[in-house]
């Protein structure tokens, strides 16, 4: 097998990661940050993610954390935030012109580098354009692109593309993932409902996207940042929880993105009806499109004097919540334009500890959770009183045991690991060699 000389040469590599980046509230944000600063132990000279500016990401609506509450990234990471090209006249694209250039400017400068692209689109479809663009110069190309499919890319984009009948957007969107030399997904679960789709498309126009997804796709599940949450320091966790006026083992906890898909609605229906947790608060920790709403759904609950709500957690009360709560609730479920392909919050609790993770079987979170977690039916807030009761009936050594298993299955996705399986799969001979200049 030939070298890859832009991976091999450890004076000079780099990797750019193309993300929605923090403040955004999303999982992928928090794994771009973790496979940026693996790379950098991995021995990466240079690391940049190419990223949206602030006041862009404020425009779209994207459920934001506060800009003061996210942690610094390590010396050697670069966040770079292009600005939009060209003016009013250029009514759409100008900041997806302004990426993509940059991306060729880093892809023409002679240094090996490594893209990895979270979400088809855009932002693999940038990758894609940037690398067709650079090559045309005729400059020195030493680039290598990884594409990973997230959720939102099939419920979002790829699968509402199949159900409108619009084979040129779901064209666009797969013969760029493909165009990539790998293209991993985050679960099976993505992985199938990729195919599933591309089958679809081949169904109706003839193409051959579904035998090529079955052949290329691998599975590469969302990296963590395993040491943020392992072992934190109970006396952190209790100062860090009163700041809040809570004590640990005090409250119920939800942390994640506040929309419909969630399960929210649920929980604090569940929550009410639980005879278990009469002396519990219930803290439903994140922002989003249905905060409102749910705020408005929680104050007409009959236990309304006790949900709390906190929309500016920052990263490092992230794990002091998580290891303080009696129970972690995640009710998630399907819905058209959203379906949980992993849980990266699941894996982040059942690293800090805390009481046992409730959940529901959507999507990817069992890849997630393995045997680890309560399962409850979704749409059924009956059936998340029935497991709180349980878990404030639990044995002490019950809870302890039921911790230990779920901290141990989780430490398979630490973001060291993940990248060393990346970076094993570049090494494989269908990874398509770029000619150097």
């Amino acid at each position: 097998m030939m070298e890859h000389p832009r991976l091999t040469d450890t004076s000079a590599r780099r990797l750019v990661i193309v993300v929605r980046a923090d403040p955004v509230i999303c999982g992928h944000s928090g794994e771009a940050r973790n496979l940026a600063e693996a790379a950098l132990v991995r021995g990466f000279t240079e690391v940049r993610i190419v990223t949206w500016p602030i006041d862009r990401l404020v425009e779209t609506g994207l459920p934001l954390k506060p800009l003061d509450g996210i942690a610094p990234y390590s010396d050697g990471i670069v966040v770079e935030r292009p600005e939009a090209v060209g003016d009013y006249k250029v009514p759409d694209g100008r900041y997806l012109s302004g990426l993509t250039g940059r991306l060729v400017e880093l892809f023409t400068d002679g240094v090996p580098t490594l893209a990895i692209s979270l979400y088809l689109s855009p932002h693999t479809i940038a990758v894609t354009d940037a690398v067709r663009a650079a090559e045309l110069t005729g400059l020195p190309v030493k680039v290598t692109t990884i594409a990973e499919a997230v959720g939102s890319d099939v419920t979002n984009v790829v699968r509402s593309c199949v159900e409108q009948n619009r084979f040129g957007a779901a064209a666009h969107v797969l013969s760029s993932y493909l165009a990539s030399d790998v293209p991993v997904a985050v679960s099976d679960y993505t992985r199938r409902l990729i195919i599933e789709s591309a089958a679809a498309i081949d169904a109706r126009h003839g193409t051959h996207f579904a035998a090529q997804c079955t052949e290329r796709v691998a599975i590469s599940y969302p990296a963590i940042n395993t040491a943020e949450f392992l072992d934190p320091d109970p006396a952190e966790v209790t100062s860090r929880l009163a700041l809040r006026g809570l004590t640990p083992g005090s409250y119920v906890l939800f942390l994640s993105r506040l929309a419909h898909a969630k399960g929210v609605d649920d929980l604090i229906d569940g929550f009410a009806g639980s005879p278990g947790c009469a002396g519990l608060k219930l803290v439903i920790a994140g922002n989003g499109p249905e905060a409102q709403f749910l705020r408005d759904y929680a104050a007409a609950s009959p236990v309304a004097d006790r949900i709390v709500f906190l929309d500016d957690v920052d990263d490092d009360e992230r794990a002091p919540l998580m290891a303080g709560c009696a129970a972690f609730v995640l009710p998630t479920k399907p819905r058209p334009e959203f379906v949980e392909t992993f849980g990266i919050a699941l894996v982040e609790k059942m690293l800090a500890g805390g009481g046992p993770v409730i959940t529901t079987e959507t999507g990817g979170v069992g890849e997630a959770v393995g045997d680890t977690a309560m399962i409850v039916p979704v749409d059924d807030p009956g059936a998340i009183a029935a497991a709180l009761d349980e878990v404030m009936a639990m044995p002490a050594d019950a809870r302890a045991e039921l911790a230990r298993r779920a901290r141990d299955y989780a430490m398979q996705f630490d973001r060291a690991f993940v990248l060393d399986r990346l970076l094993g799969r570049l090494e494989q001979p269908e990874v398509r060699e770029l000619s150097v200049a």
